[in-house]
C-alpha cells in the first residue's frame, strides 16, 4: 500500500502526524506492505535562508496570541508521541533546499532513505533550533542519517530536485490539498491532518480492504 504525505519540515502538526501515523503503522500485521513516500509542500514560500523571528511570523499570519496559543497546545500533544518541541529555539526559514534533498533522498534509497532524514529534519528544526535552510547544516544532517555528505553538498549546491519540488507543490493542488499534513492512500483517499492513531488504524485498515 503507497502512502503519500505532503509536509513540510517547519511545520509542527506534520511532526505529529508522521509520528501518530507510524505509531499505527507499527500496530498493523501488515505493516510490510506499506511503502511511505514524502512530499514537498511549503508553509511559508516567501521565508529565505536568513532566520526570522518565528512568533512575530505566527502573530502576523493568525493573529496576535497565536505563536502562545499554538506552542501551549502542541507542546502537549507532542509528549505523548515522543516530541520535545522547542518553540523557544525554533526560526522562520525557507525548506525549499530541505524539499530538494529529501527529493535526492528518495531517488538514492526509497523509503528506507527518504525516511530517517525526515524524521532528522524535523527534529534538528523542533527540537534543537536548527537552521534546515543552511546548507551545511542539512549536509551534516544527512550524514548522521548515513548519507553520502559529498553528494548531498553537490545537490545544494546546484538546482537539481527543484523541478521535482515544484511538481510536488503542483500534485499538492491537483490533490486540493490545502493545508498539511496530508495523507494519500493509493492516489485515491484523502486524510487531512495529524489524527489520532487509532483514527490512522482504522482508515488504513479500510483502505487496505477497499483498494488492494
Amino acid at each position: 500500500m503507497k502512502i503519500d504525505v505532503w509536509s513540510d519540515v517547519i511545520c509542527p502538526w506534520c511532526y505529529l502526524g508522521k509520528r501518530r501515523l507510524e505509531e499505527a503503522i507499527e500496530q498493523l500485521d501488515w505493516k510490510d506492505e506499506i511503502e511511505l513516500r514524502w512530499h514537498a509542500y511549503q508553509l511559508d514560500p516567501r521565508a529565505t535562508a536568513e532566520p526570522k523571528d518565528l512568533a512575530a511570523s505566527i502573530d502576523a499570519k493568525y493573529g496576535p496570541g497565536s505563536f502562545t496559543g499554538m506552542v501551549k497546545r502542541l507542546t502537549a500533544l507532542g509528549e505523548p508521541a515522543g516530541i520535545d518541541y522547542q518553540f523557544d529555539k525554533a526560526v522562520r526559514v525557507g525548506t525549499i533546499d530541505a524539499h530538494r534533498l529529501l527529493a535526492w533522498t528518495w531517488e538514492q534509497g526509497g523509503p528506507e532513505a527518504q525516511g530517517p532524514l525526515k524524521e532528522r529534519l524535523l527534529r534538528a528544526y523542533f527540537t534543537e533550533g536548527e537552521n534546515v535552510a543552511d546548507h551545511e547544516t542539512l549536509v551534516r544532517l544527512s550524514g548522521e542519517v548515513g548519507l553520502d555528505t559529498d553528494a548531498s553538498r553537490a545537490v545544494l549546491a546546484s538546482d537539481r530536485y527543484l523541478d521535482e519540488v515544484r511538481a510536488d507543490i503542483l500534485a499538492a493542488e491537483d490533490h486540493q490539498i490545502t493545508g498539511v499534513p496530508a495523507f494519500i492512500i493509493e492516489g485515491r483517499a484523502h486524510i487531512p491532518g495529524a489524527q489520532e492513531v487509532e483514527t490512522f488504524v482504522q482508515v488504513l485498515t479500510h483502505c487496505r480492504e477497499r483498494f488492494t
